[in-house]
């Protein structure tokens, strides 16, 4: 595909290659001899490249794994060797890097433990690559469902917005679609229990996972949540004398303790619990509440390095392969810069500008006693609709409602003669700016032009 143009060769990081130009071709995606599967490889190198794909091709894609993940069980039952990943939390560009370490997918059977979207700016690429390549190969990848593929945590985080900034409505309410349909527990060799979180009080025997209805969003509590949801105990001996614990932190499910795992483990014949759920500082976690000469009761199981750009945490597989575990750990890859919140940067200059004309005025309009000009009715009058346009902007949290906050008592403290204090405490908002706020017409920029006339003349005649 070809990449934007740039014909006054005036890129600052030449080394970087422009995004590709528009997405990729119906014919490229879904080769005429790829019996309706979507070329993976073709996938990988356009997002590789920042590239997108039609909407109808993104449904097309959605829908065909949606069948396939409809006609799996709630427990699926893999053999090794199987490669298990952890969270991946939109982070595509990490992704390709552990598919070079994991082994290629043409033949290397792969687990993902769930955690696919949020927080990482590239989830819906994600979940678009990885859709094609389980079309590919549907009896040897396989995925189960985390607690962040449902509808309430993806619209409290970024899923949702992503969505709708790459694509529309209609494809974020079919992936939804296509996640109620995902299994949700995995057992390897009839000896390693695989889920997203953990188990549940409501968890007795393996067979009371089979016996869920998954085909919904997660309920708030009860055993499809705690799966989910839940976390051991994090102490060195797992010593929890109640068994389970209220999980305040995540503000659902439990935590649960050696004796309640060692009694789980030992009902149904199992060795450990691998799951996700949790960063960790080196990717993965024994948890070898038994003591160091047995083997650990939960493996904890994370693959998102560097997770949300700031943990600095390394991501890690599993490799399992006749009866032995081999973990291999990975740094994070560099990825491009997006803003916040998917902002173009046009609206994320306004705040600044706006910081600086205000700016501007404080020092403009005061005379050589540090009095301020009178400003006459008609700059009120400005004055007062700017205002009136800032705060009628929606804002998304408290931190920004701040914002807008500091910017209306500049414009009162403007009428009324700003005082100096007045100007260092703007000075440290601006510092801050907010991201929501959104000049929406031209006659407002139109209105600070003239105002800032207006105080250039009376300085010129002072």
């Amino acid at each position: 595909m070809d990449p934007l143009s740039d014909p006054l060769g005036d890129r600052f990081m030449k080394d970087v290659k422009p995004p590709i130009h528009r997405p990729i071709s119906h014919e490229l995606l879904f080769p005429s001899d790829g019996n309706g599967k979507p070329s993976y490889k073709a996938l990988k190198s356009h997002f590789q490249r920042e590239g997108r794909i039609a909407k109808t091709d993104a449904l097309q894609l959605i829908d065909i794994a949606t069948n396939i993940f409809r006609s799996e069980e709630n427990l699926l039952f893999l053999q090794d060797p199987v490669t298990i990943v952890g969270d991946i939390h939109g982070q595509l560009y990490d992704m390709f890097k552990m598919f070079e370490i994991g082994g290629n997918p043409e033949n290397t059977k792969y687990l993902f433990l769930g955690d696919y979207v949020d927080r990482g700016v590239y989830s819906i690429e994600v979940v678009f690559l990885l859709y094609a390549i389980k079309i590919n190969f549907p009896q040897t990848f396989y995925m189960i469902r985390g607690n962040h593929e449902c509808r309430q945590m993806t619209t409290y985080f970024n899923f949702r917005t992503e969505c709708i900034y790459k694509y529309d409505i209609e494809v974020y309410d079919r992936i939804m679609e296509s996640f109620d349909c995902i299994p949700i527990s995995c057992l390897i060799n009839r000896k390693f229990l695989a889920l997203h979180g953990g188990i549940s009080p409501e968890l007795r025997t393996i067979e009371d996972l089979t016996r869920l209805n998954r085909f919904v969003e997660p309920p708030k509590q009860g055993l499809y949540c705690d799966i989910l949801w839940s976390d051991p105990v994090d102490t060195p001996d797992g010593r929890l004398p109640e068994g389970w614990r209220k999980n305040e932190v995540r503000g659902c499910s439990f935590y649960f303790g050696n004796d309640v795992m060692n009694n789980f483990l030992k009902r149904n014949d199992l060795i450990s619990v691998i799951r996700g759920h949790e960063a960790q500082p080196d990717g993965f976690k024994m948890h070898r509440w038994n003591g160091n000469n047995e083997f650990p009761a939960v493996i904890t199981i994370f693959s998102a390095p560097n997770y949300c750009d700031s943990y600095n945490n390394k991501g890690a597989i599993i490799k399992f392969d006749n009866n032995t575990l081999n973990i291999q750990q990975y740094n994070y890859n560099q990825h491009p810069y997006m803003l916040p919140n998917f902002m173009d940067v046009f609206t994320w200059s306004v705040p600044f500008i706006l910081a600086k004309v205000v700016d501007i005025f404080s020092v403009i309009l005061k005379n050589q006693q540090g009095e301020m000009v009178i400003i006459d009715e008609k700059s009120t009058t400005r004055f007062q609709e700017l205002e009136d346009s800032v705060s009628e902007q929606k804002i998304g949290n408290n931190k920004n409602k701040k914002s807008v906050a500091e910017i209306m008592r500049l414009f009162q403290a403007l009428r009324e003669g700003i005082k100096p204090d007045s100007i260092e405490n703007f000075r440290g908002y601006r510092s801050q700016a907010p991201l929501s706020i959104i000049v929406r017409e031209k006659t407002e920029l139109e209105s600070l032009i003239e105002l800032f006339a207006q105080a250039r003349a009376l300085e010129m005649r002072s």
